[in-house]
This record gives structure tokens, C-alpha cells and sequence, in this order.
């Protein structure tokens, strides 16, 4: 049976054409070892197939709209590298209603290819394939004389599917809960784990322990793991440092679970009790983190949603004296970077910077029922900050939870982290 995902793609093309949508290339790690395997997020959205060396051929208007090239099934190639779905697997357990060995492809590609008039294929992602899709165009069009019509345009399947990937169903939000789920238990668990003295890898091997645990396949971005002013710094991942007794550590990683990521960040004092100095901070970027969330409804836009997070961090800025002016004046003039430099959040999926469009022209889009993001606001202060109060010098917070919007309001899918900070000291304290 064909995907639901892939039945809407084939519903929403233009009829009179065809598709070419090719799997992820392996990816060398070094001399003769490989990266761990991951497919093509849009190929995998549509298939399921997690095999590389594949390509889905999808022709609405024909017999056969759904054909996968796969590897054949090779006992030897098996003993090294596991075991193939092959020819006869595409079809019996993935849907492909005809299934070819993949090194038939170059030579089926002008019959592939005859009769449409559009052809989605996403230019630029793989060159080789690239140079053999457009070179057999270009010599199907120079057999000018022959019943032979090459397709006139080549469009971005991406203007359909990523449209479609922002919209999640009941089954991608269960998947997406459970990689929240996963995400949580590690995070409470490197709570109650952390003290002075431990590094940074530590705490790191401990999170993404506890995801593969609970069969996670493993973090879905490299996880953060910054103590004291390495908080401050926005894409710390050398996780190499020491937990010293009166810093912040700040921890932002995720689970990715069948395909979907999740992706919280949690700050707490490593030696379970936040200073008054980080507590202001602390509460200042809850409060606004809180606000955000409860605002993720439909209708309201992704700019709304960030105007909202930097009119309250102001705010609370001047109130501590990190910014000195008036709030509004402050915030036409942008000064609010120095220490709140990055968007509020983003759409969250199969990817973990997900996909979708974030404005129509100049327009930003509003949020509907089915998205689902981050809401992630955070002040790092760089230790070496003139002129601001002493106390807050390499504080860096950052506060990140994923919420489904629906019709009745956010839900936050990773609510089982605490992120009061009585609740975190409490659980720190046992």
C-alpha cells in the first residue's frame, strides 16, 4: 500500500508529469569508513525506505505511479553491511507497485522521462545525478525528429512536500512525542546526575546514553553541554569543560525517534542552587519563555511571536541594568543582541531545523493547527561585557520547549522536564 504521505504528494503533482526523488548518498568519514547512515529527510517523508542508492520514480498520470530502484539483494554485500530489502522488499513491505535494480535506472530514464510535461526534481543536491538527468533531457531534445518529448520544466519538489512536512499528523505527533518523551528522561536524569568537578562529555555521554537506551537512534543534532560562560556561547559543542561548584550549565539536545527529532534545552546550577544573580536571569527568561508558549495558537505569526519574546527580554534588562533607555528606543535600535541574538524558536519535524516557509513575500505565517516549533528565548552574557552589573558576567540561559499548536492552544510535548527553577532545585536535591 502507498504511504499516505506519498498519496497526497501524488494527488497535490501535476498530473501530466513525474518526479524523481533520490535517496541520501553515503557519506565517507574517513579513508574507508563511513558516517553512520541517514536518509534524505523528503525521501524518507514520502517512502519510508531507509536503504541508499535508491531513487523513487512517482508519475501520477501513469499505470505505474510508484517505482523504487533499490540495491539487489547480494548475499555477500550482506554479511559486511546487514541485510537488503531488494527488488522483491521495495514492493512487498515499502509499497512500490514495480521495483527495478538501481543500475537499471540510467538506462530506463529516457522512458522515465517521455511524455512529461513537467519533471520535480530537486537540482543541485546530487551533481552526479544531476549531470545524467539533464544530459539524457538534453539528448532527448536533440532527437527533435522522433516521437520523443522531454519534459519542458524541471520544478523543486519541495515546493510540494515541505509544505506538507509542515503539517503533522496523529501518527508523526505520537512519533514526535515519544522522541520528546525520550529527550525528557535523559535531561531530568542529567539533572539529577550533575555536580562539580564532572566535564561536560560526561554529562553528554549520559544524555545520549539514556537515548539509545530507549531506543532512540541517537541525538538529533549535537548535543550543547556548556558550563559556566561556555553557556554564552551559542553553539558550544566541543563539550569538553569542567562543571565548576556556583556556574550555570546549560544542556540542549534531543532524541531522534524513528525519523523525528525533538530538541529541548534546560539551564540549572551545577551544584543544585541557583545564585540571586542567575535566578534573576533565570526567571526573566522563564517568564518571557512561558508568555511565548502560551501565545502559539493559530493566527499568531512566527514575528509576533518573536516581537512579543524581545519586548519582554527587554524589559527585563533594564530592570536589571543590563540595558539602559527606553525599552521601546532600545528595541528599534536593535540593542537587545547583545545578549539575545537568535530567533524565538522554529518549525520542528523530521529534521530538526524543520522545513517549511517562514513568510509569504514580506508577510509572516501565522501558525495553524498541526505545526509544530520551538519556543527557545535565552540571554548570554559574555564575560567580557563592559559596563553591566558585575553579578550577571557569563551568564548564559536558555530555556526551549517543543509545542504542537492545535485548536484549543499549545501543548507542550516536552513538559516532562521541570523548568521552575524551585521544581529543578528540588530535583536536584534528591
Amino acid at each position: 500500500m502507498i504511504r499516505p504521505q506519498l498519496a497526497e504528494f501524488i494527488k497535490r503533482m501535476d498530473q501530466q508529469s513525474v518526479a524523481i526523488i533520490p535517496a541520501a548518498r553515503e557519506a565517507t568519514r574517513s579513508n574507508d569508513t563511513q558516517y553512520r547512515y541517514r536518509q534524505d529527510s523528503d525521501f524518507f517523508y514520502l517512502t519510508g525506505f531507509e536503504e541508499p542508492d535508491s531513487i523513487a520514480v512517482i508519475a501520477p498520470g501513469r499505470a505505474t505511479k510508484y517505482t523504487l530502484f533499490v540495491r539487489p539483494r547480494n548475499p555477500e554485500r550482506e554479511i559486511w553491511d546487514g541485510k537488503r530489502a531488494g527488488v522483491d522488499g521495495a514492493k512487498n513491505e515499502f509499497g512500490a507497485e514495480a521495483a527495478f535494480p538501481i543500475v537499471e535506472f540510467d538506462e530506463k530514464l529516457q522512458e522515465i522521462l517521455d511524455g512529461a510535461g513537467s519533471l520535480y526534481y530537486r537540482l543541485g543536491v546530487n551533481p552526479d545525478l544531476d549531470d545524467t538527468i539533464v544530459g539524457e533531457i538534453a539528448r532527448m531534445r536533440a532527437l527533435n525528429r522522433k516521437p520523443i518529448h522531454p519534459p519542458r520544466t524541471i520544478v523543486d519538489p519541495a515546493t510540494i512536500v515541505h509544505e506538507m512536512r509542515v503539517f503533522k499528523s496523529e501518527a508523526e505527533i505520537e512519533l514526535m512525542q515519544r522522541a520528546a518523551d525520550i529527550a525528557a528522561e535523559a535531561h531530568v536524569e542529567a539533572m539529577k546526575a550533575v555536580r562539580p568537578g564532572m566535564k561536560e562529555y560526561e554529562v553528554e555521554a549520559l544524555i545520549e546514553q539514556i537515548f539509545r537506551r530507549q531506543g532512540a537512534a541517537g541525538p538529533s543534532y549535537t548535543s550543547i553541554v556548556g558550563a559556566g560562560a561556555n553557556a554564552t556561547v551559542l553553539h558550544y559543542i566541543s563539550n569538553n569543560g569542567e562543571l565548576h561548584d556556583g556556574e550555570l550549565l546549560l544542556v540542549d539536545a534531543g532524541a531522534e525517534y524513528k525519523g523525528y527529532a525533538s530538541d529541548i534545552t534546560r539551564t540549572y546550577p551545577i551544584n543544585g542552587r541557583y545564585t540571586k544573580a542567575q535566578r534573576e536571569i533565570y526567571d526573566l527568561v522563564l517568564e518571557t519563555q512561558m508568555a511565548c508558549v502560551e501565545m502559539v495558537r493559530p493566527g499568531t505569526t512566527h514575528d509576533g511571536l518573536k516581537a512579543h519574546s524581545i519586548k519582554m527580554l527587554t524589559e527585563g534588562m533594564v530592570r536589571l541594568g543590563l540595558l539602559q533607555g527606553d525599552p521601546e528606543e532600545l528595541i528599534s535600535e536593535k540593542k537587545y543582541e547583545q545578549f539575545y541574538m537568535h530567533g524565538l524558536g522554529h518549525l520542528l519535524g523530521i529534521d530538526v531545523h524543520d522545513v517549511g516557509i517562514y513568510y509569504y513575500g514580506k508577510e509572516s505565517r501565522a501558525l495553524e493547527p498541526g505545526t509544530v516549533m520551538t519556543v527557545e528565548p535565552g540571554l548570554y552574557i559574555n564575560p567580557a561585557t563592559k559596563d553591566i552589573p558585575e553579578q550577571y558576567l557569563g551568564i548564559g540561559v536558555r530555556i526551549e520547549d517543543d509545542v504542537l499548536c492545535t485548536a484549543n492552544g499549545p501543548r507542550v510535548l516536552t513538559s516532562g522536564v521541570p523548568k521552575h527553577a524551585e521544581e529543578i532545585e528540588a530535583l536536584m536535591a534528591r
